[in-house]
């Protein structure tokens, strides 16, 4: 049985699933919208199924649509990943990349490597999982994400871990705060002030607790939060002060929140890329994946804030 379809055909119907709008679909592809939806009644005859549901407004896949959907995905990351070779393939459709991170490293570090990606590849939508630090494991683990943004799973015998900085802690507080004016600042000298900590379940306080179990006058937690963009909000708001990942603040030209590096002990993490060992990248995520790598290039893998 002759295959009455072809190459276009797979492009047109991928553009209007992710628009679920004819007219911007067939402007994304530069098509006419009367010759684009021939495309798609084409597809349609050819397969003799309907593949879509139009109305005045809104085109929704049916649920033949949806699984052929998930296949002509596949099929156009698996010849894209075929002609990888030649550079800025994934750049002539549309993709789809999906990345797990820690939430310390989103704001001013991860942000930046989307907005350049966006720039070279406006047409690939971009999916952010923020999450604890075992969650966005398991989530590249199980295949949920392309890959994260981590500070666990190097010791993960399914997971490749590619470091890209070390990054300090420091403390966090406001700029008219009397920290604020010490060139460094010792966790016993924090603890004199009010403490506010993430929750046991974020992989920052694990890693905090072990490195001062033995550490005596530690400072003591008087406000909780879920994530370090919490704590930094209520440091903010003047009610104490935190010891986050240098990662995690704004830079020095935040009008309220300055860092200061923290000493006695010095206690640093060890941040990566993780993905899942023997699995190829689809060219899109493979693109992001490079962007991170092309900026620990540019800053030889050093943080400027825990300098």
């Amino acid at each position: 049985m002759a295959i009455n379809f072809d190459l276009n055909d797979l492009q047109a119907f991928r553009a209007v699933a992710e628009l679920s709008n004819f007219r911007k679909a067939a402007e994304s592809i530069h098509l006419s919208q009367p010759a684009f939806s021939r495309r798609i009644e084409k597809l349609e005859e050819a397969l003799g199924v309907r593949l879509l549901d139009r109305t005045t407004r809104r085109v929704n896949l049916t649920a033949i649509g949806r699984d052929f959907d998930r296949k002509v995905q596949q099929l156009l990351d698996d010849l894209d990943n075929t002609l990888l070779g030649i550079r800025g393939v994934a750049a002539t459709r549309m993709g789809e990349v999906t990345i797990a991170c820690v939430p310390s490293t989103v704001y001013y570090f991860l942000s930046q490597v989307i907005s350049q990606y966006h720039e070279r590849f406006p047409k690939v939508r971009v999916k952010v999982f923020d999450a604890s630090a075992n969650e966005v494991l398991s989530a590249v683990a199980r295949g949920e994400a392309d890959f994260g943004l981590n500070f666990i799973g190097s010791q993960e015998p399914d997971i490749e871990f590619h470091s890209l900085q070390e990054d300090r802690f420091v403390a966090a507080c406001r700029r008219d705060h009397v920290l604020a004016k010490k060139r460094r600042v010792t966790w016993a000298e924090l603890a004199e002030y009010d403490f506010i900590s993430v929750s046991k379940a974020s992989g920052n306080r694990l890693l905090l607790d072990q490195a001062l179990a033995a550490v005596p006058g530690r400072p003591q937690a008087i406000y909780e939060a879920q994530h370090v963009t919490t704590m930094l909000g209520l440091v903010e708001a003047g009610l104490g002060v935190a010891a986050v990942p240098a990662m995690a603040m704004p830079g020095a030209d935040h009008p309220l929140l300055v860092s200061v590096p923290l000493s006695e002990p010095v206690i640093m993490r060890k941040v990566g890329l993780i993905r899942r060992k023997g699995r190829s990248l689809s060219p899109a995520a493979q693109q992001l994946y490079e962007f991170f790598t092309a900026m620990k290039k540019k800053s030889g893998g050093n943080n400027k804030s825990a300098a």
